[in-house]
């Protein structure tokens, strides 16, 4: 019986988890799969540290290339995170012809095109199910399962982090910060908050669903990248008095006739008819729009210890199958070549191309003809109004104006709040969110 050796790079919260979960079915798992399953080596930061799992002492090392370098390793899982030594130690296990499994999309999101080169010249793997919508098997869904189908678009809450943190405010009517620190006590939010609050987090994860749905890598520069820090528990009731639920979405779109993609991130409002809408805590939800299937959407935990642990045994379990049969399924070269083709003659779209319904919310102060030169603006630049709402503070001698618009390009609201700044009686920047249905472009 063939023995595969699983090695550890980090063993934190998730490896801990994968340890937990994997190490009571090990004996299950060798009878199914028809091998012996071994852990040779664990590379930890403090071997003295105590941990919420029993490992043997002997197999814990302070050096992780005692992991890369050991001929019983055949299974490399980098659990480390960041973009540093991760993709030094990445790196080296490739050019090792190491099997790697990870859920590190940072270090795919930045070096991802280096690693799969590195993939087709030593002949290892990379298996990356965990990186993006935790226990959601997105990757494998559209490797596998849609495989047939072009999208339109792909869209989703891709960040529990912050799904959890909307959910709990709107439910408990509690302010922003405090549910911010309640995450953080429950280890949902990432060390830099800015990963997960800024939308970086849910970026890094719609960049690898592009890239392996259509074939591109796309950086910061040619996407729209917002979080949720400035979202508010009143915008969140002028939402639902609009009919919606605002949720941070992660949408990638392409048009076909003109072969453009967009790809952004902001904190959208979403039909309270739709099933995006209704999925709230720590889960995440993906909908897919394919040509031969339809609609398709996934849902399921995307944050925490086992949510994640769970994707990262798949791979694992996928490895030792393809160590097995010598019939790896994913990234192989023919795998890497086939995607780089398939994104080649794709551009970005531009923002005069990208469309949807938008939100505004503007801060006024109660002084007469504000409203006409909102109102001005608005129809000098050709934006239809769909609803509009307006609040009076008098003990602060302010008002609030709410507008939802028919779908208008980004570069159109760009032009619009370039001459908000310049009406005096507007108090602050006003609020910009996109509205989540009727997207074209």
């Amino acid at each position: 019986m063939k023995k595969i050796g699983i090695g550890f790079i980090g063993f934190g919260t998730v490896g801990q988890g994968v340890w937990k979960n994997l190490e009571p079915q090990r004996e299950e798992l060798e009878n199914r799969l028809g091998v012996k399953i071994a852990f040779p080596r664990i590379a930890v930061r403090d071997i003295g540290r105590s941990r919420d799992v029993d490992v043997p002492a002997q197999i814990m090392t302070e050096d992780p290339y005692e992991v890369i370098n050991d001929p019983a390793v055949d299974i490399v899982c980098e659990l480390m995170g960041g973009t540093g030594k991760a993709r030094e130690y990445t790196e080296a296990a490739l050019k090792a012809g190491k099997v790697v499994v990870t859920a590190n999309k940072a270090l795919i999101y930045a070096c991802g095109q280096q690693l799969f080169d590195l993939v087709k010249k030593h002949g290892g793997h990379y298996y990356f199910e965990a990186s993006v919508a935790g226990a959601i098997p997105i990757i494998k869904t559209l490797r596998e399962g849609l495989v047939a189908n072009r999208f339109a678009s792909i869209a989703g809450i891709i960040n529990g982090t912050c799904n959890y943190i909307l959910s709990r405010m709107e439910a408990e009517r509690k302010s922003y910060e405090t549910i911010l620190a309640d995450a953080k006590a429950l280890g949902y939010v990432e060390q830099d908050d800015s990963l997960d609050l800024d939308g970086k987090d849910a970026f890094h994860k719609a960049v690898i669903l592009a890239f392996l749905a259509h074939g591109k890598w796309i950086d910061e520069d040619h996407a729209l990248v917002e979080g949720i820090r400035n979202v508010t528990l009143e915008d969140m009731d002028l939402a639902k008095n609009f009919g919606y639920r605002i949720k941070l979405i992660g949408l990638i779109r392409r048009n076909f006739k003109t072969n453009a993609l967009s790809l952004s991130v902001s904190p959208s409002l979403v039909p309270l008819d739709k099933t995006l809408a209704r999925v709230d805590g720590v889960y995440n939800a993906i909908k897919l729009s394919g040509d031969v299937a339809g609609t398709t959407i996934l849902i399921g935990r995307g944050a925490g210890r086992d949510a994640t642990s769970s994707a990262v045994i798949s791979d694992i379990v996928d490895a030792i199958i393809g160590i097995r049969d010598d019939a790896h399924k994913f990234f192989t070269a023919a795998d890497i070549d086939a995607n780089y083709h398939m994104g080649e003659n794709l551009r970005m779209a531009t923002v005069d191309e990208i469309k949807s319904p938008f939100y505004i919310r503007v801060t006024v102060a109660d002084q007469v003809g504000v409203l006409a030169d909102i109102y001005r603006d608005l129809a000098e630049l050709n934006i239809s109004i769909a609803k509009v709402a307006t609040y009076e503070h008098r003990e602060t001698g302010t008002g609030t104006v709410t507008l939802l618009t028919y779908p208008t390009s980004e570069s159109t609201m760009e032009k619009l709040f370039s001459r908000f700044e310049k009406i005096k009686n507007i108090l602050g920047r006003p609020l910009l969110l996109r509205v989540y249905e009727s997207v074209r472009g």
